[in-house]
């Protein structure tokens, strides 16, 4: 089993060290809910009709979490902003109703302080979900939900996107009325799940140590899981993925699986990932490497069982480590990928 490397010395030493910090930080957000409480007192106040999200990257794949919390649980329609829509073009949209969510771990990017500042004038309810409270996006924001993950050195997200995740479900969670009795052990459960896939995931690297093709695939709430592991992949090891609802891998990419392509695949329990098992069927015929996550002892890398709504905050842990793993026997450093940087800028 790999050493861990120590922080700023041995490549890769943050990230490992940031995802050994996850069961702390779930925990201790679990705890203290009171400031989502507060937060979802004035949504439910509000009464939104519709609610949007505004987000990048790590953060992106957090808010289609959000979405599906929203659309599922609270049975509100939801989508994603287009922030080029605002900041390029100069779209100015009525708002009134309309709760709007940031999610950014640093609050710097100037598109989505600009888009959240725009909802605000023409309206909307606006909500931050960030790691830096005191930045432009929690100025920008009517309220602020400070995810608490402490600082991240390592480029790559990592605890930073759990604990959204975390707070996206709680502040869902809060409105509706009631949250999940996982909730209370969702420390103890993110240990269980780093220390029990510590063998599985040196079995997984070695499958992987050559690949140069990965589709990830999930559906229902685990969509998120899937976009943000080849995420991960693609930044730390500069591998070429793509990531598909298991539903639209089906509609004409499938085409492109065969022998030379894995496929890393959330067979979570609930709707979404019991209709994974055609999907798979299918790719597996097709000649594909097929790593499956989910929470059966035959699975390739091991999730607790645990509500499905939950389940993207745990799920993707193995995933994160896997990354860092792979990255590092590649000779890479996944602290730093080339070309990147902690806060990316756009507008």
């Amino acid at each position: 089993m790999t050493t861990t490397p120590v922080p700023g010395t041995e490549p890769g030493g943050w990230m490992a060290r940031e995802i050994a910090e996850q069961p702390q930080v779930l925990d201790a957000l679990a705890r203290d809910r009171s400031a989502v409480a507060r937060v979802a007192e004035h949504v439910r106040r509000f009464r939104p009709r519709f609610v949007l999200f505004a987000a990048r990257g790590s953060s992106g794949h957090a808010a289609l979490y959000g979405k599906y919390l929203v659309e599922v649980q609270l049975g509100l329609p939801a989508g994603a902003v287009s922030p080029s829509t605002t900041t390029l073009y100069g779209a100015d949209p009525d708002l009134r109703d309309v709760l709007l969510v940031a999610v950014s771990q640093s609050g710097g990017s100037p598109d989505l302080v600009e888009v959240t500042e725009s909802a605000r004038r023409r309206g909307a309810l606006t909500v931050a979900v960030t790691n830096t409270a005191d930045s432009p996006l929690g100025s920008a924001a009517e309220h602020v939900l400070d995810i608490g993950a402490g600082p991240e050195r390592a480029v790559a997200a990592t605890k930073t996107y759990t604990a959204s995740l975390l707070a996206l479900s709680l502040l869902v969670s809060e409105i509706r009325g009631g949250v999940s009795p996982d909730v209370d052990r969702i420390g103890e459960l993110a240990q269980r799940c780093l220390d029990d896939n510590a063998e599985r995931i040196d079995a997984a690297a070695h499958r992987l140590r050559f690949a140069e093709r990965i589709v990830t695939t999930a559906r229902g709430y685990s969509l998120a899981s899937a976009a943000e592991t080849g995420l991960k992949l693609a930044e730390t090891s500069y591998l070429v993925t793509r990531s598909y609802s298991g539903a639209d891998l089906l509609h004409g990419p499938i085409a492109a699986v065969g022998s030379d392509t894995v496929v890393l695949a959330f067979c979570g329990e609930g709707p979404g990932g019991t209709t994974m098992s055609d999907v798979l069927d299918q790719v597996s015929r097709r000649g594909a490497d097929v790593l499956r996550v989910g929470p059966l002892p035959t699975h390739d890398l091991v999730v607790p069982a645990l509500d499905e709504d939950l389940a993207p905050v745990l799920e993707i842990l193995p995933l994160q480590r896997l990354a860092w793993r792979l990255a590092v026997a590649r000779g890479l450093n996944p602290d730093q990928p080339a070309g990147l940087r902690k806060t990316t800028e756009t507008r």
